[in-house]
């Protein structure tokens, strides 16, 4: 059987796509499942842009999230733009017991690849600038050990952020 995410001809094992209905989940190869429980190496995600397709909604809700998590390449936000799904399969992508734990000011959920809103002037150490309060934040990406940081593009700096200092759009 070859691994619904990425084709490879090995064996695969069966991961639980959590959010959805019980026993929702796909067969992957180790070396994606290895990936999606640590951290994701880019160049091995370019499979994304046909598995995405898939006619399973465990597959296209493993691929939204995988894109969501991969929000800082541009190839990513690409695909996840053109990436379809019905509301109740979009419902299930965005489900929080996939979450991080990230909230904005607001306990708002926040997910890989959202758009925030700075609440406030921050000095942005070692930058030499402030990032504006209104200062829309694109494609952001969370800081997997702590879920009070959040990283994002301001004047073309990559910088990190609180998330007490954000509100999602």
């Amino acid at each position: 059987m070859s691994c619904a995410l990425c084709s490879a001809e090995e064996p695969t094992r069966f991961f639980d796509v959590p959010g959805g209905p019980e026993e929702a989940g796909v067969q992957i190869c180790a070396t994606c499942q290895a990936q999606i429980e640590g951290e994701l190496q880019p160049t091995h995600w370019r499979c994304l842009s046909s598995s995405m397709w898939s006619t399973e909604p465990a597959v296209q809700v493993l691929c939204a999230r995988l894109l969501a998590r991969l929000a800082d390449q541009d190839w990513a936000r690409d695909l996840a733009d053109q990436l379809w799904l019905d509301d109740e399969t979009r419902a299930w992508a965005d489900n929080e017991s996939f979450g991080s734990g990230h909230a904005d000011s607001n306990g708002v959920p926040l997910s890989a690849g959202d758009t925030v809103v700075l609440i406030k002037d921050l000095p942005v150490k070692g930058a030499g600038f402030t990032a504006k309060r209104g200062t829309a934040v694109r494609g952001i990406s969370l800081v997997q050990d702590n879920p009070e940081h959040i990283e994002g593009r301001v004047d073309g700096q990559r910088i990190v952020i609180l998330t007490k200092f954000v509100k999602k759009k």
